[in-house]
């Protein structure tokens, strides 16, 4: 697979899972985290992941993510078949299209926010000179112009996982993928961070598929999943989404 993929289209959803089964383990230990769900998500949609722990949320994250695959069923991203890459091709994938914002920010704690904001472009070997300008104006747009020398350990828990945000949507991914991005955070501080994420959603048209447990943060989604014992048990539009 080359870094390109068909462009955007109606006809398609962006992210597609037929059938998907996921299993850890075998015989008599064999875990089943997901049990042949279907899921589509279309561009531009906020979509919120619910469910209690072991339901297999964080398992279809992964697999939107191409950090993990399906033991059966096909996954299809702007229609290209993900099931069917190599692991280097979906490597690409990942690096070109996907942006992750995880619970415990993943910074690199002494380097300045300006460099973990890069890390993405620097992968792509971008030359220097565009991957700071690009970092710089991913940190503005996120609230953190001026903080571009500071150090993770330098930072709250709230520009942290700014940081971190700004360094998931540096390479302007079609999809943003967030782990309990609230997680760590206090109920004001929270609430900044979502409405940072919807803004991106609303303004920028970047799709979100949110992984929380928290009603409160979910309101912010247009959609919500519902996961019980690896299968969907609900998937309905929130009409009121914040």
């Amino acid at each position: 697979m080359s870094a390109a993929l068909p462009a955007d289209s109606a006809d398609l959803p962006l992210a597609e899972l037929s059938a998907v089964t996921k299993v850890y383990g075998t015989g008599a230990a064999a875990m089943h985290a997901l049990r042949g769900i279907d899921l589509a998500i279309g561009a531009g949609e906020f979509v919120a992941v619910m469910g209690a722990s072991g339901s297999g949320k964080s398992t279809c994250m992964n697999i939107l993510g191409c950090l993990d695959t399906p033991t059966k069923g096909a996954y299809r991203f702007r229609g290209v078949s993900v099931t069917a890459l190599s692991r280097n091709q979906r490597a690409r994938l990942r690096r070109h299209y996907l942006g992750f914002v995880f619970q415990g920010y993943n910074l690199l704690k002494r380097t300045s926010a300006l460099e973990n904001v890069e890390l993405p472009l620097l992968y792509r070997g971008m030359a220097a000179a565009r991957r700071r300008a690009l970092a710089r104006a991913a940190l503005a747009d996120v609230g953190l112009a001026g903080f571009e020398d500071h150090t993770a350990s330098e930072l709250s828990g709230g520009q942290q996982q700014r940081v971190a945000i700004a360094r998931a949507i540096v390479t302007r991914p079609a999809l943003l993928l967030a782990d309990e991005p609230t997680g760590n955070l206090d109920s004001a501080t929270s609430r900044e961070i979502m409405e940072l994420i919807a803004a991106l959603n609303r303004e920028r048209g970047i799709t979100v598929v949110m992984v929380t447990h928290e009603p409160d943060m979910a309101a912010y989604a247009g959609r919500h999943v519902r996961f019980v014992d690896g299968e969907v048990e609900s998937d309905t539009a929130n009409r009121d989404a914040a």
